[in-house]
Formats: structure tokens, sequence, C-alpha cells
């Protein structure tokens, strides 16, 4: 299975990257799965529903969110109906939506997608460990299995905690790629037992930036520790920043995982298929 992953979707220059590039950029990797985290894509804080439908028919086949998911509050009335939309998975039980989804792709095959949210320098949630092994529990993966690819994004600020997650799941899903601090990491591999990993995915957005926002107001915040005004997303020219991984049907595991960088102000990278 060909899967493309593309980290957090920043402002308007992010959604307009996204989709006017997608389309041609599903194509030209022949993915079979397309994911994108959505949670920063409405001025920086959360998503709306307009722009789900966006994305979704741009080439999207899931969503996911994490700890902006209910700055746009008509997300709350929505997330139950759309299952394409999925949120972190520990947040508490009786929040609105689901943390994982699984959907079909070409050649009758099936992925599981699931979101967690980090806790370190993060709000409080419950443990995305635990979450993650209760919804492994009920799938079996490869030929035969209940689905061929299992993805995880963690959305999270501390690298140890990422890194800690995908060695605790190595082997038993396909991909576990990091969000959340918008700046692509260099360490995309293959773990010991077969897992393809990326500390973060990056961000579709502008990096002539401070993690996507403008950088004036963003600096001043350093400079002096009042509140001053609201950060805003930068609006230069936007990079799509993520991984392409394929794995292998038979057993769901990773053949092959490529960094994905396509315009804007970061060297390009594209994988060859």
């Amino acid at each position: 299975m060909r899967i493309l992953f593309l980290g957090d979707v920043v402002g308007r220059t992010g959604r307009d990257a996204l989709t006017s590039e997608l389309p041609g950029l599903r194509a030209r990797l022949k993915a079979d799965l397309v994911v994108v985290n959505a949670e920063n894509a409405s001025h920086g804080f959360g998503v709306s529903p307009d722009m789900v439908r966006a994305f979704l028919a741009a080439g999207a086949d899931v969503l996911t969110l994490g700890n902006h998911s209910w700055d746009r509050k008509e997300i709350i009335g929505y997330i139950d109906g759309e299952p394409r939309l999925i949120r972190p998975m520990n947040y508490p039980p009786g929040t609105p939506g689901r943390g994982a989804t699984v959907v079909e792709v070409p050649g009758g095959r099936k992925a599981l997608v699931m979101n967690v949210m980090g806790r370190l320098f993060m709000e409080p949630l419950d443990d995305p460990f635990r979450a993650a092994q209760a919804e492994l529990a009920k799938h079996s993966m490869g030929q035969g299995g209940t689905v061929q690819a299992i993805l995880v994004d963690i959305h999270a600020e501390a690298t140890s905690e990422k890194m800690a997650f995908a060695h605790s799941f190595d082997g038993r899903v396909s991909l576990v790629v990091g969000t959340h601090t918008h700046v692509p990491s260099a360490d995309h591999r293959i773990l010991a037992n077969g897992t393809a990993y990326q500390t973060d995915a990056g961000m579709c957005g502008d990096y002539d930036s401070v993690i996507g926002m403008q950088k004036g107001g963003a600096a001043l915040r350093f400079w002096k520790k009042v509140p001053g005004e609201k950060l805003a997303p930068a609006e230069g020219t936007a990079s799509l920043s993520g991984v392409f991984v394929e794995t292998d049907d038979a057993t769901g595991l990773a053949k092959r995982i490529e960094p994905v960088r396509l315009g804007g102000h970061l060297a390009q990278a594209m994988p060859v298929v």
C-alpha cells in the first residue's frame, strides 16, 4: 500500500496549497491512502466543516486533529457525522467524534487510521499508550487481517514521547508519524520490527514564519513576556511537508519511507514512484 501523510495545514496559504497541489501529488505518487492533519487550518486554530469538505474533495481520505480540535465550535456538532475526520482517541469518554477510523483503499484493502495526543508539555489527557493499545486489540494487520495497514498520527510536543510511542508499537503498525511542532525532522526510518517512523512531518504552510505564524508578533512574545497582538498565519508561499510510505500487504509492515516537501522555502524532496 502506498501512503501519503501530510503535516499540519496552517492558515489560508496552507489550505490553498493543499487543495491546489494534492490532486496532482496523489496521482504522481500513486497513493492508495492520503491522510492530512487539519487542526491548524482555520487561521492557525482549528478547522471548519467547509474546510473539511474541501480537503476531502481535493483527495484526502482521512483528516486528523490535535490540541486545537475544538477551536472552531461548529466542529463539535459536525464531527460525529463525518467518520473521515478524527480527533485524538485519548480525549475523555463522551467527547464528540472518534479517535480511529477504517477506510477502504483500492484493491479491496482496508487501512486503520488512528490519532493520539501526547501529554508532555500539552494539556492533560488520558494515556495515549493505553488508548492505542486498546484500539489495536480490535484489529489484526496484514493479509487475512481486519486491515492491511495501520497509521498513527501522534500529535505531541516532546520528541521523547513520540519516539517512546513508536518503539512501543514497532511491528504492530505500519507508520507512526508525529505532528504538532510544524518542523519536519530528518529521522525518517524503518524501525527494527518494521514500523516506519518520523518524529514530525512538518507543516503545510509558509516556513518564512515562526511555525506558520507571522514573525513579528510571534517573536515579540519572546522579547516581552506580556500578551501582544493576536497571532496570525504567515501568508507567503507554502510548502507541503509530509512522508510517503510503502507497505507490504502481506504483513502490513513498511518497506520504504521518504520525506515529501513540495514548494515554498524548504529544499524539495519527492519520492520516485
